[in-house]
């Protein structure tokens, strides 16, 4: 489903990879992208055969966030000067989170290979994955206080749950850039890779490892981690009872077994298909 802002491929064994591919534009997002890559991730994920997602980019930066000239160009959308606007406004905003939600719910994980810049909105988008893997020239930063607006996207909700509270606090408050190693050190980041060639292998190489597992249990295991993310150990213990019985599958368990035995990879099915509405 290629767009005016990325591409998609899939490069076999369930992997797919959807690169920002607008390197001219730093890559930087305008609305449109926003439904763009939402109905991308849901139709990959309706569909049932992607395993894994890979999320790239190219050029210097990763993505400079949204565009500066979004907020100048008069988007109804920004009217706040009245209730019933207010009002609107609200509803739009819900839905443009949504769209970084989309990620998050997919059934399969979602890694993010980064180089360069990851700035305001695109770094929205990489709280909103799995994993993360950066090059040695990486950084990230809440760009949004610089222009006198607070971050709005997720990356308030969801930073202070992958790094220490008070490093998330820091990149809120201050917009200054963290970089790579710092990164790595906060758990922001699971790899620094010399450069956006090696991270995108790095990426694609654990999107393999992760591809040859069951899909059915590599499901399970993210329905279980996002749930833990927000509930107390006793609710995600309780969820985990209820969610096991509807996904152990003994026929499921014996390719695994029997392929881990004899060293080779096992043969899956893909997940069933989901009925869009």
């Amino acid at each position: 489903m290629p767009t005016d802002y990325f591409s998609l491929e899939h490069t076999g064994n369930g992997v797919a990879h959807l690169q920002l591919n607008r390197p001219e534009r730093m890559n930087t997002m305008a609305p449109p992208f926003f439904p763009a890559i939402r109905d991308t991730v849901e139709a990959l994920n309706a569909e049932g055969r992607t395993r894994v997602l890979v999320i790239s980019s190219t050029g210097k930066h990763f993505s400079a966030g949204m565009a500066l000239d979004v907020f100048a160009g008069g988007m109804a959308m920004l009217d706040t000067s009245k209730a019933r606007q207010r009002l609107a406004f609200q509803d739009s905003l819900r839905q443009l989170m949504r769209c970084f939600d989309a990620i998050e719910h997919a059934r399969f994980p979602v890694i993010a290979a980064i180089q360069g810049g990851c700035i305001g909105g695109a770094l929205d988008l990489a709280a909103a994955c799995d994993l993360r893997v950066c090059s040695a020239d990486a950084f990230f930063t809440v760009q949004e206080i610089h222009i006198g607006m607070a971050a709005d996207l997720g990356v308030l909700q969801r930073l202070p749950k992958i790094v220490p509270p008070g490093i998330a606090r820091e990149m809120a408050y201050t917009g200054e850039r963290l970089g790579a190693e710092r990164a790595l050190a906060a758990g922001l980041v699971n790899a620094v890779m010399p450069d956006a060639a090696a991270t995108l292998a790095h990426a694609m190489q654990l999107a393999g490892a992760i591809a040859a597992k069951s899909p059915l249990a590599i499901a399970g295991s993210k329905l279980a981690l996002n749930y833990a993310v927000d509930h107390p150990t006793a609710d995600a213990l309780e969820q985990m009872t209820l969610l096991q019985s509807a996904i152990f599958d003994i026929g499921e368990m014996g390719v695994a077994i029997e392929a881990w035995k004899a060293k080779r990879e096992a043969g899956f099915d893909p997940l069933a298909p989901v009925e869009r509405v």
